[in-house]
């Protein structure tokens, strides 16, 4: 009589392990990036605020020049809370301003992973914003 094989060999065994650890060793950088990538969203929220003021300051006043912080319905500079450092609105000319957010360089993010936002406008357009910075190069943002 014969005895029939139950369960797994250790070669069998072996190979599925050997299998999960390749899986593992793709799928934990590419977890890292996700959450990487997710904690730098608040960064990119927060600048909401000072876009929207940017943009009905211009449509108000037809220029970006007086459109800083504390004037014609613009808030205060953004100041540290989350995963933000801080958040400022510099180099208003009529045609163009800048809004630069800097991560608290905490979780992942560096303080050199900026998000530039640059505003162009012109008369009677809609305001272009350009995005520039180290997330951009990271692919953050």
């Amino acid at each position: 009589m014969q005895q029939v094989q139950k369960g797994f060999t250790l070669i069998e065994l072996m190979i599925v392990v050997a299998i999960i650890g390749i899986l593992a060793a793709v799928a934990v950088p590419a977890y890292q990036t996700y959450t990487t990538k997710a904690r730098f969203s608040e960064v990119v929220s927060a600048v909401a605020p000072l876009k929207l003021a940017l943009e009905l300051c211009f449509q108000e006043t037809a220029s970006l020049l007086n459109c800083t912080h504390g004037a014609n319905g613009v808030p205060a500079a953004i100041g540290s809370s989350g995963q933000v450092a801080s958040g400022t609105i510099s180099g208003n000319t009529a045609t163009s301003a800048v809004i630069t957010m800097i991560p608290n360089g905490t979780n992942g993010l560096a303080a050199g992973d900026t998000y530039i936002l640059t505003a162009t406008a012109a008369a009677n357009t809609p305001i272009q914003w350009a995005k520039t910075g180290g997330c951009v190069a990271k692919g953050f943002c």
